[in-house]
């Protein structure tokens, strides 16, 4: 019993500690609604609000799926605790591996192979970009009254300012375009020699921002503002990407405080992050309630990809990790918090997949999506709200035909139906198919963390046989992939297969060209931005199409 008080003392303390407010205490009952209109310039009680609701999607990065409280994490994480308790968790819930995949399949509702994205992620040096002929999801939002605006990481390429966020549907954009960088310089160096600032206010660099704040706690500053700002009773789509968890390891000194008893120095950083993670999300919360946006909004909370365990990051009792098509590296913590939920206080373990949220929300927002726009997404709503069957029964993890070649992957191998040498993986109902080279495969548990420094002796590994490169797994009955079934169901096995030629024969050509040199900071006042002119091309084109007359020209007075 006293060790039971000494628990209790301490968790009174440790929220305390780290500033954490019961939302009930707050008093933001409807007098503190009307009084804070009242604040904006509006009569309280003056109009009436919309019944489109406001829409406040947050993507974590890198957040492994057992680091959330909930799934059984040492890191304490009472917001999103809460949060998900009170709402839908997602508990079959799937993104991509990587930054950029996931980020363009949530914005344009798409796979990759229909965006042109099958490869890695957009690198800072690349002209590249999401494709500007996918319509993007705040430009659908904008059609239906909706004020959009965006705060954190970009990473959808940025080489020409048509790449821009504030040229894709947002309004205002705040934060970075690159996949990383230091959290409190704002500053990312792709390669030695190669490095600029990384922080943008719309369309200019922020260098008025330039003030050494911690990144998890300026987004979460720029969201209160414009939460300030806004007017309540008007619809708002407010998509928060912050670059926490992902490295580099910052996080203020205060977050270490209940996590200097894990040795491995890795993880005990990425704690702190995400701590400092989970209060700024508690802000982000009091914030709906205090300006009025609580009451009619939706919240949802994903992370982008599965954990780095080399990073801290942890997926146990999932297999691999970010950056492999191994369920540690796509499936993801996920959760809806909305006072609009039919059934709160649930668990969804129904099919849900990243670009299912484009269809969602433009059908929430009351929007209208073209005949023409071959999504790839669902509308789910129904499925989380209600506890409905979900309309998804696959998901095309993704074809990538550029990865790295399994040496010994074949068509004979695939049956004549696939090259097994290509990195693909496929979802169909329970059974999960992967081929070619699948990434890294150990499960990593958490005592592999225990040491100073990373240690695989922890860590469970399987010996394939030589030449495998065709898995097979039920992963309603295995979610962990223990047991490989491809040489026991040959039948399945081919079924799946002929579903990813299928779903192959609709990809187009992959968009990962070569580095540009005028992508150099230093070319461009010391900043990571746009680059690419079109007006020379255009200047060039121009002089050659004029060279090519002159010649002609010159021919005709020659005969």
């Amino acid at each position: 019993m006293v060790a039971v008080g000494v628990l209790a003392g301490l968790s009174v303390l440790s929220l305390l500690t780290y500033g954490y407010l019961a939302w009930d205490s707050l008093g933001l009952g409807p007098g503190e609604t009307e009084a804070t209109r009242a604040g904006l310039g509006e009569e309280p009680g003056a109009g009436a609000p919309s019944s489109q609701p406001h829409i406040i999607f947050i993507l974590a990065d890198d957040q492994g799926f057992r680091d959330v409280g909930y799934h059984g994490s040492e890191i304490r994480t009472p917001t999103l605790d809460k949060l998900a308790a009170e709402g839908v968790k997602l508990e079959n819930y799937y993104v991509q591996p990587m930054c950029t995949p996931s980020r363009s399949q949530f914005i344009t509702g798409k796979y990759q192979i229909h965006t042109g994205l099958q490869h890695s992620i957009i690198r800072p040096t690349q002209p590249n970009c999401l494709p500007l002929d996918n319509i993007t999801l705040p430009q659908k939002l904008k059609e239906v009254g909706y004020s959009t605006h965006m705060v954190g990481k970009w990473h959808l390429g940025f080489y020409r300012r048509e790449c821009m966020p504030t040229q894709r549907g947002f309004d205002t954009f705040f934060g970075s375009l690159l996949g990383s960088g230091d959290y409190y310089t704002h500053f990312k160096c792709d390669s030695p020699g190669i490095c600029g600032y990384d922080l943008y206010e719309n369309d200019n660099a922020a260098w008025d921002h330039d003030n050494g704040i911690y990144s998890t706690q300026m987004y979460t500053q720029k969201v209160q503002q414009i939460l300030a700002s806004h007017n309540p009773r008007k619809p708002l789509f407010l998509y928060i990407a912050y670059q926490a968890v992902h490295s580099p390891l910052q996080a203020p000194g205060k977050y270490f405080e209940h996590y200097r008893s894990i040795n491995n120095i890795n993880r005990r950083r990425y704690a702190a992050m995400l701590a400092c993670l989970d209060e700024a999300i508690n802000n982000v919360t009091l914030a709906l309630k205090k300006y009025g946006y609580y009451e009619n909004s939706i919240i949802i909370y994903s992370s982008d990809n599965g954990g780095q365990p080399m990073a801290g990051g942890s997926n146990w009792p999932l297999r691999g990790s970010k950056g492999t098509y191994w369920e540690g590296g796509i499936r993801a913590v996920g959760f809806v918090h909305s006072p609009l939920l039919k059934n709160k206080g649930s668990v969804c373990k129904e099919l849900v997949h990243i670009t299912d949220w484009f269809p969602t929300l433009i059908t929430l927002a009351e929007g209208q999506i073209d005949e023409d726009i071959q999504l790839d997404g669902y509308d789910i709503w129904e499925t989380i709200s209600e506890g409905r069957r979900s309309p998804r029964v696959d998901i095309l993890h993704n074809i990538d035909p550029i990865y790295t070649k399994a040496k010994n992957g074949s068509w004979a191998a695939g049956y004549g139906i696939w090259n097994t040498a290509i990195q693909s993986a496929i979802r169909v109902n329970h059974w999960k198919l992967l081929t070619g080279n699948p990434g890294y495969s150990d499960w990593v548990p958490p005592q592999a963390f225990s040491n100073a420094g990373p240690n695989r002796w922890h860590n469970e590994r399987v010996s394939w046989s030589a030449g495998k490169t065709v898995w097979l797994f039920n992963i309603t009955a295995d979610p962990y992939e223990r047991v490989d079934l491809s040489a026991r169901y040959p039948d399945v096995v081919k079924q799946l297969l002929r579903r990813l030629s299928q779903f192959n024969k609709t990809a187009v050509p992959v968009r990962y060209p070569p580095k540009d040199p005028r992508s150099n900071p230093k070319l461009n006042g010391g900043v990571w931005g746009p680059w690419f002119k079109e007006d020379e091309k255009k200047k060039k084109s121009d002089k050659s199409k004029g060279a090519n007359k002159q010649k002609k020209k010159n021919k005709k007075k020659a005969n």
